[in-house]
């Protein structure tokens, strides 16, 4: 019998930088994603789904054409609520693909009609959580999945927060939100520790956290253009 071996993760890496690190501060280089539209021979919308679309695209690529199916996205925005304390609001959610109620920020679609992400924003913290705030940021924005969805996520920052007048009625897995304010830092460690694993909600955290700092003084303007949204990007030109 052949030894028992651990894991290959488990294992020392043995990659080698292929490189020198470049010194930002030269301003040799600045890291950024860069934006490649390719030219696109077809586009077909293979599966028109009750929440979002799988499309089929040809395009060319080099000396060559490739065809890629990927989840068609509207696009969403997500909240991160901060009290006076530092606390950030939490809800807890049935996710059925995942079969779990995991943590997360109040989030939702982009799916209404001529409704900007900063207005969507506050109609998705008041219909999740019965909040409404004075004060809101671009906290930070990132693709979910994409090598196979074109889903971008805008992060907004809301403080001054206070109770909206009336409590929204909630339905579906909505309507059984379990609610929690938590400090920040629990949640960076909660992250950290691998105990909550919702993408918005790690980003959203590990960002904020970050950005408090320094002096929140990575936070933008909140209707901002939204260049990397590939259905805003056309109007915003």
């Amino acid at each position: 019998m052949s030894p028992s071996r651990s894991p290959p993760w488990n294992e020392p890496s043995r990659a080698t930088p292929l490189s020198e690190p470049v010194d930002s501060s030269s301003g040799e280089s600045t890291l950024a994603d860069e934006p490649t539209p390719e030219t696109i021979i077809s586009s077909d919308r293979v599966f028109d789904g009750a929440v979002w679309d799988l499309r089929r695209d040809t395009f060319v690529y080099g000396d060559s054409q490739i065809t890629r199916e990927y989840v068609d996205h509207p696009g969403a925005v997500a909240i991160l609520a901060m009290d006076d304390a530092g606390q950030v609001l939490l809800i807890k959610q049935y996710r059925h693909p995942i079969a779990a109620r995991d943590w997360e920020l109040p989030a939702g679609l982009l799916d209404v009609d001529g409704e900007s992400p900063l207005l969507a924003a506050k109609r998705e913290l008041a219909e999740e959580a019965d909040l409404e705030a004075t004060d809101w940021s671009l906290l930070g924005e990132f693709f979910s999945s994409p090598g196979g969805s074109n889903e971008t996520i805008r992060i907004f920052l809301a403080r001054g927060l206070s109770a909206t007048a009336e409590a929204f009625d909630r339905f579906d897995e909505e309507a059984e939100l379990e609610i929690r304010w938590v400090m920040l830092d629990d949640i960076v460690d909660a992250v950290l520790a691998r105990a909550v694993t919702n993408s918005i909600l790690g980003f959203a955290a590990l960002a904020a956290s970050v950005s408090r700092s320094r002096g929140w003084s990575t936070l933008a303007d909140p209707n901002a253009a939204w260049p990397w949204h590939p259905r805003l990007r056309h109007a915003q030109q």
